[in-house]
C-alpha cells in the first residue's frame, strides 16, 4: 500500500522547484488570493517554527509577530498558491522545531544569522 501511495505522488503530483531552508530561517512566501474574479499576490514574511512530513505531504510553519500578536501560519510545501519562496536569513539554532520561539519576547526572540 505504501508503495503505490509513494507511486502515485511521485507521477502526479507537481513539485516546484522550492530553496532550502530549515528551522530558524526567515523567509518570504508569496502566495495568490482570489477574491471573487480577481486575484491578487499577498507575502508572508517570518521565521520558520517548523517542519514537518514528507514527499508532498510535507508542510512548514511559519510565525511573525503582527503588532503584539504572534501570527503562525501553515504551509503544504505543494499548494498551487505559492508563486515563490525567497530566504531573507539563515538562522543558526539547534533544534529542528523551535516551539520555545513562541514564549520568547524583546532581544530574546532573536536568532544569531548563520554563516552558510
Amino acid at each position: 500500500m505504501e508503495s503505490l501511495i509513494k507511486y502515485v505522488q511521485d507521477e502526479f503530483v507537481s513539485r516546484k522547484e522550492l530553496p532550502e531552508f530549515s528551522a530558524g530561517d526567515t523567509i518570504t512566501v508569496y502566495y495568490e488570493i482570489k477574491e471573487g474574479q480577481k486575484t491578487r499576490t499577498q507575502f508572508f514574511r517570518g521565521v520558520v517554527i517548523q517542519k514537518r512530513g514528507t514527499g508532498a505531504s510535507q508542510t512548514f510553519t511559519i510565525r511573525k509577530m503582527s503588532g503584539t500578536v504572534g501570527v503562525e501560519r501553515i504551509f503544504p510545501i505543494n499548494l498551487p498558491a505559492i508563486q515563490k519562496i525567497e530566504v531573507n536569513k539563515r538562522g543558526k539554532v539547534r533544534r529542528a522545531r523551535i516551539f520555545y520561539f513562541r514564549g520568547l519576547t524583546g532581544k530574546k526572540a532573536r536568532i544569531k544569522e548563520a554563516k552558510r
